[in-house]
């Protein structure tokens, strides 16, 4: 069975439940005693969100999945409704949840709507952070290098992530 990672994002409501809850619907995705990893969730700027956008709090979790990306796409996407997630045509608009594909397993896939491993993983302080904090040595398919390398090297004018709890 594949392992996935999944970026979790929330900049509405209370945002630490928000979390908690869209992992624990992530949880029911997987086998019974199947270990789900969870990188510590830190705070960070809004980034190419509208003025005023609260900040977000996001995370990493791994689990094992046994399905399609499409099929996990669309449990993800019906998680997202679930826990309060509307769409806005506003690019980036404030939200609830927002729930991410990030890589599966040694997987690639395009699509419309998913491509895999996720285009701009390797780009975003707020994914690589908490990604490295549960799987530092992951090398994407397709690259060379670590996530941790990856981290290390990125080039952003975004601001580091604040650590707000390492067990939630």
């Amino acid at each position: 069975m594949p392992r996935v990672g999944i970026a979790l994002g929330s900049n509405l409501g209370p945002r630490l439940a928000n979390l908690r809850a869209a992992r624990e619907l992530l949880r029911r995705l997987t086998r019974p005693g199947d270990e789900l990893l969870q990188a510590p969730i830190y705070q960070t700027a809004p980034l190419a969100c509208p003025d005023g956008s609260p900040d977000f709090f996001n995370t990493v979790v791994e689990i094992g999945y046994d399905g399609s990306p499409a099929e996990l796409l669309q449990h993800t996407q019906a998680i997202e409704l679930t826990l309060g997630r509307t769409r806005s045509t506003t690019h980036h608009a404030p939200r609830s949840i927002d729930i991410d594909l990030l890589y599966f397993g040694a997987a690639t896939h395009a699509s419309v709507g998913l491509v895999i491993p996720h285009p701009r993983l390797t780009q975003r302080r707020f994914v690589l952070q908490p990604l490295a904090d549960i799987r530092p040595e992951l090398i994407l398919p397709g690259d060379c290098l670590t996530i941790a390398a990856h981290l290390a090297g990125l080039v952003s004018a975004e601001p580091a992530p604040a650590l707000v709890q390492r067990e939630w």
